[in-house]
This record gives C-alpha cells, sequence and structure tokens, in this order.
C-alpha cells in the first residue's frame, strides 16, 4: 500500500496512520506560567531530546481552532521558561485531566487534584506528584510551514538547566523504567506504559 500524505481515506484508511507509525512517543508534561503568575499545565506527545551536550529538548505545540496559541506556547513567549514534568503510568488519568481545553484562567493542577511545586532555577512550578523533573530555559521556538487545513504548529526548545529525580525510581544510580514506568503515546487514541526493558 502507498499513498501520499492526506490522502489515506484514498487507500482505504479511516485515520491517517502517520502517528501510529511513529511510536511510542514519550509524553512532555509542561508546565508554564504567564507574565501574571497564572499557572498552565499541558500534555504534548510530539516530545523529546535532540542533544544531551548541551541537554536540548523539544515539543511540539499545535494551534487552537482559528490559528490562535495555545497557553502554554503564548506562556513560554511572554516569559521563556517550562518545566517538563515526566508522565507516568500511575498518573494516567491526571494526564488526561489537564489536556482538556479550558480557559486560560482555569489551574489545570487544581483540576488534575496535582499539587505544584516550586522549581529551583525557573518560576513555573514543578508537578509534585510526578517523579521526575526537568527546568528548562527557552532556547528558539520554530514556525513549522501550515498544513492542509491552514494551522501550523510551532517547535519549543529548551535547554535544561535543572533536573529533579525521585530516589524511589533509581536502582544502583540509574533510572530504572521499571519503576519510572512512563507514559508515552501511541496511535490514535492509544497509550502505553513502558513497564519493562532489555538489553542488545
Amino acid at each position: 500500500m502507498f499513498f501520499e500524505p492526506g490522502h489515506h481515506r484514498a487507500a482505504g484508511l479511516p485515520h491517517n496512520p502517520f502517528k501510529a507509525l511513529i511510536l511510542p512517543r514519550p509524553i512532555g508534561w509542561i508546565s508554564s506560567v504567564d507574565a501574571g503568575g497564572t499557572v498552565n499545565l499541558a500534555p504534548f506527545s510530539f516530545f523529546n531530546a535532540v542533544s544531551e551536550d548541551p541537554p536540548i529538548l523539544l515539543f511540539s505545540a499545535n494551534r487552537k481552532e482559528g490559528g490562535a496559541r495555545k497557553d502554554t506556547l503564548a506562556n513560554i513567549e511572554a516569559t521563556g521558561e517550562f518545566v517538563a514534568n515526566i508522565a507516568t503510568h500511575a498518573l494516567r488519568d491526571a494526564v488526561k485531566r489537564s489536556g482538556e481545553a479550558v480557559d486560560p484562567e482555569i489551574d489545570e493542577f487544581a483540576l488534575s487534584g496535582l499539587t505544584p511545586m516550586p522549581s529551583e532555577r525557573v518560576a513555573p512550578p514543578r508537578v509534585r506528584e510526578a517523579p521526575a523533573h526537568m527546568e528548562c530555559v527557552l532556547e528558539r521556538l520554530v514556525d513549522m510551514p501550515p498544513g492542509a487545513d491552514g494551522r501550523h504548529c510551532t517547535l519549543v526548545l529548551g535547554r535544561v538547566v535543572g533536573i529533579h529525580v525521585d530516589p524511589a525510581v533509581l536502582a544502583d544510580g540509574l533510572v530504572d523504567v521499571r519503576r519510572l514506568q512512563p507514559l508515552s503515546r501511541l496511535g490514535y487514541r492509544e497509550y502505553a506504559s513502558t513497564l519493562d526493558a532489555f538489553e542488545v
């Protein structure tokens, strides 16, 4: 089977399989604040590391209907700071709730039953319940070309300036994925948890 992007229906597919083929995708659970101090928390499934030295990570934020920037992106543009909290299997319900579309003044921490805690190097709070966090300062924003619907996404690249890890997810000084149980996005509406690992 072959088809060009955007023409999956002509190939007999009800949904575009693009995202279902690039998986699992880790979830960046991004906390930010606006210039007035209002806190925002939202999950992003286009999230990954870019380089180790310097430590750079990225996530991609789509635009809202009508082309407006999402609150997370607007906040980071205004303040230049954010925190990438590690989403886990145990926190999957809270992750889902924090991704609901709500007005900017709504506190997603409270909405999701989560506890904000101070960061060390940046203003946005961390998710206390998450086992690890990476405090970031904005490195650059990259606007991608618009899609067929006219909307486009923005890549957010952040330099990690502080890392927090709960000792409970460590084994012999190494992050143990069996203890961490990170949450990831698959295709369509499916998610996964990494519960095991092997070496090659």
